[in-house]
């Protein structure tokens, strides 16, 4: 007797328990987003790199040697700014001495000239012979010949003075400075790379899904990737049709508009818009993905992907996993071409602590 009362106490404490254990748990409060935008166009991002469209490499004409150079790279340049000079001196020798030169031919000229008149003079007299009149008209000429020879010397040494600076061509911002002050340096020798401040483009690479649904002339919009507010209008100007690398292929934008701050070799983001797949697709909130391994697809840039959702039944007042397909994002917002009807819930916040068949209730104004 007394056994058996132990054990009826010990089932009374057991089904005091699954008492316990059988209470319903609270029904979770449920934050939806209502499927009604419709997107027709997909919003693509590329990493990319800001270039100038065009550099120029700045030198000397002439040799000599360097005075100092007072060049940054990244400073800007006015048009006919100097921009490194040459020491003048020895130049200027070549001056003196060419000026030197043709005031002798000059005067040797003018001799030659009195001389050839003169025995031009005795010939018609008959002092002397017709070979020696000849001979004086002849030196007169070479004399002249020579005075002309000293004057294209002298235009030379002048031109080469003036050659002793390099003047910027146009306002831009110096991309390179390869030499050092007073060194010493030939003709042609690269002193410093010039680019336009008012002239950039944009250099990416994509892939072959992506290449072949651009255009030239399609718009684009270039993002400051230090500068985020900076947004400039742009369009694609060259597209590669060779790959320079595994499929991967060189797109290049030029800029509407610049910018002050735009320099050579600064990160930028570039963002184009592309039709969708389907014919029109819904936006929902980034926050209602399913991250429970179960999503799958393509993970190549601009293809589609199947990922999960939770979707209210308002018959049940439950929420049910779905799978749709995603091809495309913009902003925090994805795009949906299959998978949503108009009008239908999805779960946007607490995604993470739903399970199928959830009993859940709509907050207040979500109904």
């Amino acid at each position: 007797m007394k056994r058996f009362l132990l054990l009826v106490m010990a089932f009374s404490v057991i089904g005091c328990r699954e008492e316990t254990t059988e209470t319903d748990p609270p029904v979770r409060s449920l934050k939806v987003h209502e499927v009604a935008a419709v997107e027709r166009a997909s919003q693509r991002k590329f990493p990319a790199v800001l270039e100038a469209s065009r550099i120029t490499t700045l030198s000397f004409e002439v040799a000599g040697k360097l005075q100092e150079v007072a060049l940054d790279v990244g400073q800007r340049v006015q048009s006919g700014e100097t921009l490194a000079s040459l020491d003048p001196a020895s130049l200027q020798l070549e001056v003196d001495n060419a000026t030197a030169a043709l005031t002798e031919a000059r005067a040797s000229a003018r001799y030659a000239q009195e001389n050839a008149d003169r025995q031009q003079e005795l010939f018609q007299r008959g002092s002397v012979t017709k070979v020696v009149a000849d001979d004086a008209r002849t030196q007169q000429e070479i004399a002249q010949a020579t005075v002309v020879q000293a004057q294209t010397a002298l235009d030379s040494a002048l031109e080469n003075l003036n050659k002793a600076s390099i003047k910027a061509p146009f306002d831009g911002i110096i991309n390179s400075v390869e030499v050092q002050s007073f060194g010493t340096v030939a003709a042609g020798t690269p002193v410093a790379q010039l680019y336009p401040s008012d002239s950039f483009e944009v250099a990416f690479s994509v892939n072959f899904d992506t290449v072949s649904r651009l255009v030239v002339g399609k718009p684009a919009a270039v993002r400051l990737a230090d500068k985020p507010d900076i947004v400039i209008d742009a369009f694609v100007s060259e597209i590669g049709s060779r790959a320079d690398a595994v499929s991967s292929f060189p797109i290049v934008l030029k800029l509407r508009e610049t910018y002050p701050l735009l320099k050579a070799g600064m990160a930028v983001e570039v963002a184009m818009e592309f039709e969708l797949p389907a014919e029109e697709g819904f936006t929902i909130p980034l926050s209602t993905l399913v991250n429970d391994g179960k999503s799958h697809g393509n993970t190549k840039p601009g293809d589609s992907a199947i990922v999960g959702i939770y979707v209210f039944d308002p018959q049940t007042s439950t929420v049910r996993r779905r799978d749709i397909t995603v091809s495309g994002i913009r902003g925090n917002q994805l795009i949906v071409t299959d998978g949503l009807q108009v009008g239908e819930k999805v779960a946007s916040a607490g995604v993470s602590f739903l399970r199928e068949g959830q009993q859940v209730k709509l907050l207040d104004g979500e109904g």
